[in-house]
């Protein structure tokens, strides 16, 4: 499926003990425990809960910035984040962690917030709002806030707006960007659409920079001469070639123009993120992307009576490579049996404008088709309300599932029972929604109904 370059929570983060320019230390610990120490070094562990979680919010989406922006590894540092609260927050070598700080950090630690129709993790500012002040959160005032009844989220609101959610990333390998070879004339692929769409946005600030159109992930001749008014921009040798130099300086630059280490960011949007299609899918693959497939395929065959099913236990068996090849065969696509991007796009076409024509209950199934979307902590809507009633439901069922509240809006109650949910039937637990999650859960649900 296309891939999206979504933030990811490294495994581990390196953090350099002084100012960047400083000659210190450089320590590598888990993400978890940084934020961890963070949060028992800059919060107090006697304050209440909503205002501990709000403050973690903003130390781990502040955190998450740095890391997907490549702030300091971008300007040439082998770091990612400093200790020093001038610049960055609190961090204390082998500091003392509080019991219940580490508790909450555990259960949100790859939760993030972003402004609404951006991916990236906020520059989520803050300050102690007693000696100093800023233009983000104030810690001192979260507690007031918190008090006063205020929810962890109300409160992040009160501070950075109220366009703003709180996404779930899943954990990456927290690697560095760049490609590890330089691209050159005839490369094609992610690494150029990157490029591409990073070039293009710096010159609305530098119109020198020649646009490069199509964004077409091929490395030709206009990115070769893009990328060389680039260099002669910013005084690099004007090869046409990005090498790691290169790609750091557009990278740092991309980043400037965006704002995306700023308060107020102009964000970076799924439609700019998303890079082409990566890896085919076949017979003998395995996995989530194949069981996606295969949910994909069974409710598109379920209104076309001829497509076949196909077996939903995320195994590319000959059931799926025929059902592919019936899709396929109806659609006018190559008739192979492998789903390229040609292929998944027109799947996930189909998809969508088959559940968007849906009635509530179609053909007696009490659940509505997956939305088309991952839902996440955060969102809200009417697909979130669904899945609130679906989870209240088999709740009532299955004691170890945390009841929900129907409101619509996917708070963290909505993310433990989904994550509970998940665990429970061999998911993977991450407490967001796609397709396999939303189907199991409303199977489940319409074996409740048929029961009751």
């Amino acid at each position: 499926m296309a891939e999206i370059l979504r933030p990811t929570v490294p495994q581990t983060i390196t953090v350099h003990l002084g100012a960047p320019d400083q000659a210190a230390e450089n320590v590598t610990v888990p993400f978890s425990d940084y934020i961890k120490n963070v949060a028992s070094h800059e919060i107090y562990p006697t304050w209440p809960e909503n205002a501990i979680r709000a403050n973690i919010y903003a130390i781990i989406s502040y955190a998450l910035n740095r890391v997907y922006t490549e702030y300091y590894r971008s300007r040439g540092y082998n770091f990612d984040i400093t200790n020093t609260t001038r610049f960055d927050q609190a961090y204390q070598k082998d500091g003392e962690v509080f019991e219940n700080i580490s508790r909450i950090v555990d259960e949100i630690f790859n939760n993030y917030i972003t402004r609404q129709g951006s991916i990236a993790p906020l520059f989520s500012q803050f300050c102690n709002g007693t000696t100093s002040t800023c233009a983000g959160l104030s810690q001192w005032g979260t507690v007031s806030l918190a008090n006063n009844g205020l929810t962890p989220y109300e409160i992040l609101k009160r501070y950075y707006g109220n366009d703003i959610n709180i996404e779930t990333a899943v954990v990456g390998d927290g690697s560095e960007s760049y490609p590890g070879e330089p691209l050159n004339v005839g490369d094609s692929g992610n690494n150029v659409k990157i490029i591409q769409t990073e070039l293009n946005r710096i010159s609305d600030n530098y119109p020198a920079i020649p646009k490069i159109y199509p964004e077409n992930a091929v490395y030709g001749t206009a990115t070769e001469n893009a990328v060389r008014k680039f260099q002669q921009i910013f005084n690099l040798n004007p090869t046409g070639v990005v090498d790691k130099a290169t790609w750091y300086k557009i990278k740092q630059y991309y980043n400037g123009v965006k704002g995306l280490s700023d308060l107020v960011s102009e964000g970076i949007t799924t439609s700019e993120a998303a890079v082409p299609f990566s890896r085919d899918l076949r017979l003998g693959n395995t996995g989530l992307g194949v069981r996606t497939l295969q949910y994909y395929l069974n409710v598109i065959s379920y209104f076309n009576p001829s497509l076949n099913l196909s077996p939903l236990d995320g195994v590319f068996s000959l059931a799926t490579e025929n059902a592919v090849k019936d899709f396929q065969k109806l659609y006018g696509l190559t008739e192979n049996g492998i789903v390229d991007n040609a292929t998944w796009t027109k799947i996930k076409q189909v998809y969508v404008e088959t559940v968007s024509s849906l009635q509530e209950g179609y053909s007696g199934n009490k659940a509505k088709a997956y939305p088309g979307f991952t839902l996440s902590e955060g969102m809200s809507g009417e697909s979130v309300r669904d899945l609130q009633t679906y989870l209240k439901k088999i709740s009532e069922n299955i004691n170890a599932i945390p009841s929900v509240d129907i409101t619509g809006y996917f708070d963290s109650k909505t993310a433990r029972a989904v994550e509970t949910f998940q665990k429970l039937y061999g998911l993977t637990s991450n407490g967001a929604v796609g397709a396999v999650t939303w189907y199991t859960i409303a199977k489940e649900y319409d074996f409740l109904i048929g029961e009751s």
